[in-house]
């Protein structure tokens, strides 16, 4: 349904669905992705009632940025997409939008962005240079590092010390471990997308985490979300947390649990198919976190 309303938008115009597709609003994971986290940081800021104002500056925000950062790494991929099997029709790969209309369309997305964080407040607005300029230099990191998937996790970790600082007008300490938790989680399940690009990756030189793991990878994965759920109970203390956040997170145990069984074969799409897979833990440990501050005595 979602898919058919934004093909709907062609009949604006003949050209609107390749930009679509540019931003990958066609394909929401990543928006769920960056967005759940975002919120769990958001609910406790506000402690379970976030200010409207901000639920929609974040959730909005969030779709930009994540656009924003579909174009420019696609800008950056424009060379290499070509040749991977999965990325070779992309609109900038396959020549349907030209590069200098993807910088155009950031700018945009990037403009539309900050005018939101201008109604929070002056910590915040300088935080937003940071969130930007991790998402700039992310896609350029696989050419230099093979762990552009911890630069990855940075940036879409960045708009959680954002909402802590909009909600409340402070940063405290607690809130950098709910930050870690997401990088690492970030480097987990990206590190399952790269395993499915892994073979191709190589023979275009570029570098990632799934790469330098080699046949370790998927114990690397698990150690990694064992480090993830660690850090979210020592915030769940911190914040005093209690039941149905802790009930989330077993959840997100059975999705790890279950996405390290399926991958044991390596297979590139099961292995797509489990990055894809942790929208669902994200959501678990949100839906956790909104029922232990709604349901409080």
């Amino acid at each position: 349904m979602y898919t058919r309303l934004l093909q709907s938008t062609t009949r604006l115009h003949p050209r609107a669905w390749d930009f679509i597709q540019l931003m990958r609003l066609d394909k929401p994971i990543g928006i769920y992705l960056l967005l759940w986290p975002t919120l769990w940081a958001l609910w406790v800021a506000a402690e379970g009632v976030p200010s409207v104002k901000n639920l929609f500056i974040f959730v909005v925000g969030v779709i930009l940025m994540r656009a924003a950062g579909c174009v420019i790494n696609d800008y950056a991929d424009r060379n290499f997409d070509g040749h991977v099997s999965r990325t070779q029709l992309r609109p900038l790969a396959s020549g349907k939008v030209k590069p200098r209309e993807a910088l155009v369309l950031f700018a945009v997305l990037v403009a539309m962005s900050f005018v939101l964080v201008l109604f929070t407040n002056a910590t915040t607005i300088w935080l937003s240079f940071g969130g930007l300029a991790l998402a700039a230099c992310y896609p350029f990191m696989k050419r230099y590092t093979f762990y552009p998937q911890v630069v990855l996790g940075a940036a879409f970790s960045w708009g959680m010390p954002m909402a802590f600082t909009a909600e409340t007008g402070s940063l405290p300490p607690e809130a950098w471990l709910l930050y870690i938790a997401n990088l690492l989680w970030t480097v987990a399940y990206d590190t399952y997308y790269a395993m499915a690009d892994r073979e191709d990756d190589l023979k275009i030189g570029v570098k990632s985490t799934a790469i330098l793991f080699g046949d370790a990878d998927r114990l690397i994965i698990a150690i990694l979300q064992g480090l993830t759920l660690l850090c979210l109970l020592l915030a769940g203390a911190r914040f005093e947390l209690g039941l149905y956040f802790n009930l989330g997170l077993l959840v997100a145990v059975a999705c790890f649990a279950w996405e390290f069984h399926v991958t044991r074969r390596r297979e590139p799409m099961v292995c797509f198919n489990a990055f894809l897979h942790n929208h669902w833990a994200g959501l678990a440990i949100f839906v956790g976190i909104v029922l232990d501050y709604a349901l409080r005595g």
